[in-house]
């Protein structure tokens, strides 16, 4: 199998796999509940086929079609065509859809080009592991899932530490073939929809650290003992018309139980070494995601913003000061991000092992700001739209033979803009910032990178530690101005 299409995906769904959705354990494949946003992400897979020229590559090893996501970094080139293809990617949902599978086969592929690391720190075997899966993931077209944050039930202590190790993943006992994993892990961004779950490291730990506890491993998503729960769901069962994203687009977020999970020794690629574990985050992590996630972040900007002018148009506003200033703000966050990833791209340079990588500082600098700047997008959509967000027909409405006439009559927009295509906007409007999915989505771009201020504080932990203050002058001595 290469590159799949949507009842290729359909079909690998088809399993054992736990999911509660509430109270109820349910089959992802056929619940009711489920469908729409199972429509949606199979749709995924199609959209890769008719836009091949920039969403599918070459394998090099079989000679067929790959997710080109997955491309391994080692040039320029390779860079490019990946933009190409997260930028194909997240316009099938104007990027709304955060964890396509392309985000976390980003990830792989670019741990799995750090072989260094993992052979400075570890044993070679666990190398070899994470080569042999990448290649599963490749020939299989297989949708990964990750959960790398532990459960923090008490924040004043860390998070391997008292009642949130308690509850951490760690290893309880070992076989001659596997380990056996128990514990918790948050949060599964599109877990019930997944192939694989992904384990692997979320942030930097402490030498003190349980070595248990320093896991990456993937499993797939029917393996025995493994608890899917989910958040509610806000996927509705609608007319896309009416519901663009609901309707199809909720990913959906799970907690993630392990209830002493086998793991096979050769599906584990870090078994309680601190370098690797540390090693994988600080050394290249974000320069490589980084580039699919910005990539994401301008597409949903730039939606949002010619979103907020038609509205604007639509209610004849658009040349009122504090409008044009609302849309200029939202304008500039998007040329913002495309500058920035332009600034990455062409700074990328050689990391170890012949690896090309974005260059890190312009990145990590969306990365501190997007958060906010996602929220305001939802705010001024807010702010322009208004009362309209509320006083919009389902677009059903306009077929009724008695109240189709008058909406036309009476609910137009400005500008020569009919009835019917008002709905369809303010409806968008309402669905992308205003409906339950909305609100999820806006708390999701609000901490799935972390939140804004400790990127921030990472950002000047890195400049201080990739500084060289001992070759620049002091700064008074720049200024001309005299010691003593």
């Amino acid at each position: 199998m290469t590159a799949r299409t949507s009842a290729q995906f359909l079909d690998g769904i088809k399993d054992e796999r736990e999911v509660w959705l509430g109270a109820k354990r349910i089959d992802v494949s056929s619940d009711p509940a489920m469908a729409g946003s199972l429509a949606g992400m199979a749709g995924y897979f199609d959209w890769q086929h008719q836009h091949s020229e920039d969403c599918l590559a070459i394998d090099p090893v079989t000679g067929e079609k790959m997710n080109a996501s997955l491309i391994l970094p080692r040039s320029r080139e390779a860079l490019d065509i990946r933009h190409r293809a997260f930028e194909r990617f997240a316009r099938y949902s104007h990027g709304m859809l955060g964890r396509t599978p392309d985000y976390v086969n980003v990830t792989l592929a670019g741990f799995t080009a750090r072989r260094d690391i993992f052979v400075a720190g570890s044993d070679e075997r666990y190398a070899q592991n994470i080569e042999n899966f990448y290649r599963e993931v490749v020939e299989k077209d297989l949708s990964m899932t990750h959960t790398i944050i532990n459960p923090q039930i008490d924040k004043s202590i860390p998070d391997t530490m008292g009642i949130n190790g308690d509850l951490t993943l760690k290893v309880v006992r070992r076989t001659k073939d596997s380990i056996i994993v128990r514990g918790a892990k948050i949060l599964a961004t599109l877990g019930p929809f997944a192939d694989e779950l992904y384990v692997y490291p979320g942030q930097p730990q402490s030498p003190d650290t349980d070595p248990a506890m320093l896991l990456s491993f993937s499993i797939p998503m029917g393996t025995k003992g493994l608890i899917t729960l989910c958040r509610d769901h806000y996927g509705v069962d609608g007319d896309p018309n009416d519901r663009p994203f609901s309707s199809r687009f909720d990913e959906q977020d799970a907690f993630m139980i392990f209830d002493d999970v086998e793991i096979p020794n050769e599906r584990v690629f870090i078994d309680g070494s601190l370098e690797v574990y540390n090693g994988l985050m600080m050394h290249g992590w974000a320069a490589n995601i980084m580039q699919q996630t910005s990539i994401r972040a301008a597409v949903k900007l730039e939606f949002a913003y010619e979103l907020c002018v038609r509205m604007a148009q639509a209610t004849n506003c658009e040349r009122r000061p504090d409008v044009a200033t609302m849309l200029g703000e939202l304008k500039t966050y998007s040329s913002l991000t495309r500058a920035a990833i332009a600034a990455a791209e062409a700074g990328a340079s050689e990391w170890p092992n012949g690896v090309i990588l974005c260059k890190e500082e312009p990145l990590r600098a969306i990365r501190a700001s997007m958060p906010g700047w996602m929220v305001r997008a939802n705010e001024l959509i807010k702010l322009l739209g208004s009362h309209n967000l509320l006083a919009t027909p389902s677009l059903a409405a306009f077929d009724d033979a008695r109240l189709g006439p008058l909406i036309r009559e009476f609910m137009p927009g400005a500008n020569g803009i009919c009835a019917l295509e008002r709905a369809k906007l303010f409806r968008t409007a309402w669905d992308f910032a205003g409906s339950a999915l909305g609100g999820r989505t806006e708390l999701y771009e609000r901490f799935y990178l972390a939140s804004a201020p400790r990127n921030m504080a990472l950002d000047h932990m890195f400049a201080q530690r990739d500084s060289k203050w001992e070759e620049v002058p002091a700064l008074w001595e720049r200024l001309g101005m005299p010691m003593g």
